[in-house]
């Protein structure tokens, strides 16, 4: 088998965005499609990994990090939410001498059912185990309304 060679910086992109309707018009539910590669598969945390720089309060308890848009007056705004569409990505490490991984994640992400803008956006990157940031990416414009 060939060995994979990647970065030990997680490299992420973009794959799809699909959204599913309720019986109205809008949309009620987001499927985010992403891709991933690291060259030493620190990817993921374990269930007890919740000490410093992994606990509850630290900003790396969560590693993978999903910042919302909406779009007013033709400019995209970030929008805090509570709660923020904030992940944990489990431990992905293989168990074998070469380590390098890569891998599609689906997150669902439950929607306003009553936007007041219809159009928004998603950035999002990812966090490895030695805290290495991978590259920002994010979601077209989605449009959240039937017409």
């Amino acid at each position: 088998m060939k060995k994979e060679v990647y970065p030990d910086i997680p490299e992420i992109a973009f794959q799809s965005f699909t959204s599913e309707f309720d019986s109205g018009m809008y949309a009620k539910r987001g499927y985010l499609t992403i891709s991933f590669k690291d060259g030493n598969g620190d990817i993921g945390l374990r269930p007890e990994q919740t000490y410093p720089p992994f606990d509850t309060g630290g900003i790396y308890y969560y590693n993978y990090i999903i910042d919302y848009y909406e779009k007013k007056n033709g400019i995209f705004v970030k929008v805090v939410l509570d709660p923020p569409y904030y992940a944990r990505i489990p431990y992905l490490t293989p168990d074998d001498p070469n380590k390098a991984i890569k891998g599609i994640i689906v997150d669902t992400l439950l929607l306003n059912p009553r936007p007041a803008y219809d159009t928004i956006k998603f950035k999002f990157f990812i966090y490895d185990r030695a805290l290495n940031k991978s590259n920002v990416d994010s979601t077209p414009p989605i449009i959240l309304r039937r017409r």
